[in-house]
């Protein structure tokens, strides 16, 4: 309804006392009502074109402030009313904060809770992919809703435990760039570099940088999914299992490579870690096909909640092809659940081997016909010029360029040419990989470096704009600080954070410096570490990395009753 004084465009009653509002002026509060807004506070980075939706760290801190708010005593009496702006875009991220919260906390449908936002004849524009041509595919924000809903539904996260400085930390690119898209199954990250060094900005990790991370979080798997970058030998050395299912940056995989990667998901010994050039398209695009699969989301949903978990996920004609996957992926997760129900019930005794050797059978009919032999699938005479940037490259840089920008200056300049600022006490960190534990404790005394530990310094800055929100940075915590394994921050001391933005980018040049000087400990250290530990174990490879991809893999008699409690929860709830 609009207002007489023509500044309330519209307003929405979401539960009791919360509303949400689409105003054309800044509002003031009043004796009975109090106005906020998150539009200049929860800020999406964009990579081209793209403008949300806003990550899960974001979606946290929304339900914590309207929480807060709606337990606050001063507050009790009053309507709690979050604004937002007449930019379309602000409109669709602040729709689906508010929606969360409603299907989070209100125990909302999506329907539910999207009838509410729409109500007055409102219109969200839809969300779009991280590339730069014309956006062909529309992501609502209804598809958004449903998303978090069935994340919910199968616990993909639990907001009582969700640690969001940890999200913060790992995913910048210093620290990992990591992002756990399902919890103890998928985690999506960055490919490794055979050598930890910063290159035109961006800073690239050995896959020794890794791995006490990655076995603190009983990691097992890794998948390859753009060309050779680094020795597969780096990770099967150490005890991983690896696979190479190689396919061109910004395409999408064949069915050969999606039945593999499916077959490889199913049986994998612990939890499986994904990577691709950036970590984005080609790495959410098949994890996309098992969500599908097993958990009968949309291919909408599936992106949705990719995207929410990792922003810049799925790209251009990736989008489509999951489009045209759904219905084939489906079928064959109905099969396999209903092969598993037949196991469990005692009328098929031959076990997980069989259900997964009879859903190797279903055909995909995607209409794609594959006019390379097989034995190109993994070839890297197919990848376009080594000298031309790739889709990956491109976005790799870009992520990378807006996180130092906004470290080393404090604001960042989004696509509408608007400075927003950051915290003045979010300074430059320095970062250190080492090989192991022993090697940070060996090459780097505590007492050589002064202020070790970790500040919100580390933390990507997508999200408090104002030095005196509410939402600022906090330090983080002793745990976090405990569970970084090989990718440790070191801060600078209290006064770098109050120094001009020109001593900024002087330190950020010193940084870059430190970094690549402390990053040869781990390369220098990085095969014959791994060396000396194989030969301690008598075996210099996994017997789950001398798997031949070229050929079937059965389940393992030993991973049987995994694969059964895995997808026994899964069962239970479709």
């Amino acid at each position: 309804s609009a207002s007489s004084s023509g500044r309330l465009r519209a307003r929405l009653r979401i539960h009791h006392r919360l509303y949400f509002a689409i105003l054309r002026q800044k509002p003031k509060n009043t004796a009975n009502t109090h106005y906020f807004s998150i539009d200049d506070e929860l800020v999406y980075e964009n990579f081209y074109a793209d403008f949300g939706p806003l990550n899960l760290a974001m979606i946290h801190r929304y339900c914590c402030k309207i929480n807060k708010k709606l337990k606050s005593f001063s507050l009790a009496r009053k309507k709690i009313v979050h604004y937002t702006s007449c930019d379309q875009k602000k409109q669709a991220n602040a729709a689906v904060l508010i929606g969360s919260f409603s299907v989070i906390y209100l125990k909302k449908t999506p329907e539910e809770a999207y009838r509410l936002l729409v109500g007055g004849n409102n219109t969200y524009q839809p969300f779009r992919d991280a590339s730069f041509g014309t956006c062909t595919y529309n992501l609502t924000v209804l598809d958004c809703l449903c998303a978090v809903s069935k994340a919910l539904q199968y616990e993909f996260f639990d907001f009582n435990t969700f640690d969001v400085d940890e999200y913060e930390h790992y995913e910048r690119a210093e620290n990992g760039d990591f992002n756990w898209i399902i919890p103890r199954k998928f985690l999506a990250f960055s490919g490794p570099h055979p050598k930890s060094k910063i290159e035109n900005g961006y800073p690239l990790h050995a896959p020794e940088a890794y791995f006490q991370y990655f076995r603190k979080h009983t990691i097992t798997t890794i998948i390859r999914l753009n060309k050779k970058m680094y020795d597969a030998k780096r990770f099967t050395d150490a005890r991983f299992e690896h696979y190479d299912l190689f396919f061109v940056d910004g395409s999408t995989p064949n069915d050969a490579i999606v039945k593999k990667f499916l077959n490889i998901s199913e049986n994998a010994e612990g939890v499986i870690a994904i990577h691709c050039k950036a970590g984005l398209g080609r790495t959410g695009t098949l994890i996309a096909c098992y969500i599908m699969k097993h958990y009968k989301l949309t291919a909408a949903e599936a992106i949705a909640w990719i995207r929410i978990c990792r922003p810049g996920s799925v790209i251009g004609p990736q989008q489509h092809f999951l489009e045209e996957k759904q219905a084939s992926m489906w079928a064959q997760g109905d099969l396999f659940r209903a092969k598993l129900k037949e196991q469990q019930n005692g009328k098929d005794k031959v076990g997980v081997t069989r259900i997964l050797s009879g859903v190797d059978d279903i055909s995909i009919n995607d209409n794609k016909t594959n006019d390379k032999p097989e034995n190109h699938m993994y070839n890297d005479d197919h990848y376009p010029n080594k000298n031309e940037m790739t889709q990956g490259d491109k976005l790799r840089a870009l992520k990378s360029k807006r996180q130092a920008r906004a470290a080393t200056t404090g604001s960042i300049k989004l696509e509408e040419n608007k400075i927003h600022t950051r915290s003045s006490s979010q300074a430059v960190s320095r970062i250190i990989l080492e090989s192991s534990a022993q090697s940070a404790k060996t090459s780097l005394k505590p007492s050589a470096v002064p202020g070790v530990g970790l500040t919100g310094s580390t933390k990507r800055t997508t999200r408090s704009m104002a030095a005196n929100s509410s939402l600022r940075s906090h330090p983080l915590n002793p745990r976090l600080a405990s569970s970084l394994g090989n990718l440790h921050a070191l801060t600078s001391d209290k006064d770098a954070a109050q120094t001009s933005d020109a001593n900024s980018g002087a330190r950020a040049q010193s940084y870059s410096v430190t970094q690549l000087n402390n990053s040869n400990v781990i390369n220098n250290n990085s095969h014959s570490s791994s060396r000396r530990r194989a030969a301690d174990n008598g075996t210099s490879v996994s017997p789950y990395a001398v798997r031949n991809l070229s050929h079937s893999h059965p389940v393992s008699a030993n991973l049987s009753s995994r694969s059964v409690s895995h997808f026994e929860s899964i069962q239970n709830h479709i």
